[in-house]
Formats: C-alpha cells, structure tokens, sequence
C-alpha cells in the first residue's frame, strides 16, 4: 500500500511534492518538542541563531521528506535526477584516468539521495545502505534503489567488503559520513565543536581501496527547479591515524554545511552515543561563530 502511495505521489511536479514537504515539516517543527528541541540546540551548537534559522531548517527537512517519491520513483524525462546541474565532475574524470576508485562522502545536506543517481550515469557506483528501522518502509526504500548501475551495500563488514571490491575495481562508492556508526566502528571527534562518534570508515577504504574522495552536496534550487550538485576532491591527504582523519572530515563537511546551512538536517540527532560505545570526551568550546 504504502509503495503505491510513493509511486502515485511521484506523479506530482517537483515544485509541489517540495511545497507539500515544507508545509509538513513546519508542522512537525511546531508539533514535536523533541524535535524542535533537537534542532534548534544543533543549530546553536554550530554557532547560529535559532530564531533566524529553525524554521528554514525545518521546511527544507520537510522538503527532503517530499521529494522523495520522485527522487525516488519518477523514470521519465522530468525525473529529479534530469535535473541536476553538475560542477566539477572533471574530477571524478581525473581520479579514473588515473585509474583510481572514487569515494563519495555525501553529508545529509540538501538532496543527498539525487547525488549517486547522477553519479550511476557516469559508471557503476555501490552505496552503503541501512534499511529503515519501520518494516513499512523497507519495501518502498529497497524498490527504490533498484536503478541501473546502483548497487547498495549492507551496513555491516560484508558491506564493507562489496565497497572495497568496487574501489579495486575502479568503481564508485558513496558513503554519509555524518551517519552515526555502530559500536566499534567509529571515534570521538569534534564536529561543530562538540564530540560525535564518527565513521573511521572512509580512512579505512582509502588505505585499502586506492581511492580518491570527492566530497558531494545536491542543494536544491528554488521552485523545485532541480539541484546542483557539487563535487570537490578533499583539500588535503587524510591522516594515518583514525581519530585525527576523523576529525579532518568533519572539518571538510563543516565547510560544506556552513555553505548553505538551511539545507543541512539540523534534527539528526548527531551527538548520540550508539550502544556499547566509549563515553565522550569532554565536549569543546560550543557555539563558534560561523
């Protein structure tokens, strides 16, 4: 039921599903304390004023939940993914020319799911993919992702070992590495000034997998125009040990959010300790400036 409701919403303009998305997230802004309060104490953390900046959060999350059926399932010549403007993809051609794999570290900023869409034009890309937690969703996140060279991989060490076959053979990989990890898999860094258990995962695939990082951000363009999506190499060689690699890709995707911050999901509880992890060091200087 719940996959057909998707596939018939897709049907909808962009600009609407994106208006409708809006609406709705200011509504669970004003709705959940939880996440109001969440948000706005994430966005404060990184230095902004939640008075001026909550509610643009809060509707462009909103619009992130709305586009999704067509991001989604739309096929045709409006498809989001036709709607992508690209800059610098001459270094994805770079990385393969020399005869590197590409690693694609996507913050959730802006419409993240349009960026391995339009990367799956270019070549074969493999996506680490964690299913949703409601069993209503599976089926519809899982129909989703069934796209001509887009192959997804489990979030767990099989997972890990489809990624690093594909960098070895050249392909593409994408990876959110504000994603909280599992126990085990991750470190303390500093992240808008405050500790939050990061993957070591990237580090790990470009030790092993001779990869180069591209760092990729879809931000959407007024009036469900489409998105531009920007892809950058990292601006230095990530570090040998895990905690100070870490903590420089935190700084690369501080850079990127601080870009366009509306469009960053704010409500991500980002700061949370998964089971069975370390405690955290003492939390940093909080609210710097951005």
């Amino acid at each position: 039921m719940l996959l057909r409701l998707f596939r018939l919403l897709s049907r909808l303009p962009l600009a609407v599903l994106q208006a409708l998305g809006a609406a709705l997230g200011l509504v669970v802004y004003a709705a959940s304390g939880v996440y109001r309060q969440r948000l706005r104490a994430n966005l404060q953390q990184a230095g902004y004023d939640p008075a001026k900046l909550a509610r643009k959060a809060a509707a462009q999350a909103g619009r992130m939940v709305g586009e999704l059926p067509a991001v989604w399932f739309r096929r045709d010549g409006n498809a989001p993914v036709h709607r992508v403007q690209v800059i610098g993809k001459e270094h994805v051609d770079t990385a393969r020319a020399q005869g590197k794999g590409v690693l694609y570290l996507t913050p959730h900023l802006g419409c993240f799911e349009v960026s391995a869409q339009a990367a799956s034009n270019w070549g074969p890309i493999t996506v680490m993919f964690r299913p949703p937690r409601k069993a209503a969703l599976q089926p519809v996140a899982l129909a989703s992702r069934q796209r001509h060279n887009l192959t997804t991989a489990p979030a767990n060490l099989a997972g890990v070992r489809q990624l690093l076959r594909a960098l070895r053979a050249g392909e593409s990989v994408g990876l959110l590495p504000d994603q909280a990890p599992a126990q085990g898999e991750g470190v303390w860094a500093d992240f808008f000034g405050r500790p939050a258990y990061t993957m070591t995962l990237p580090a790990r695939l470009v030790q092993l997998g001779n990869a180069r990082i591209i760092l990729a951000s879809a931000l959407r363009l007024p009036g469900g125009r489409g998105y531009t999506l920007t892809l950058e190499p990292l601006p230095f060689e990530l570090d040998a040990d895990p905690q100070r690699a870490a903590t420089q890709i935190n700084q690369a995707l501080e850079t990127l959010i601080r870009r366009r911050p509306e469009q960053y999901l704010w409500g991500y509880n980002r700061y949370k300790r998964p089971p069975g992890a370390p405690e955290p060091p003492a939390q940093a200087t909080a609210g710097r400036a951005p």
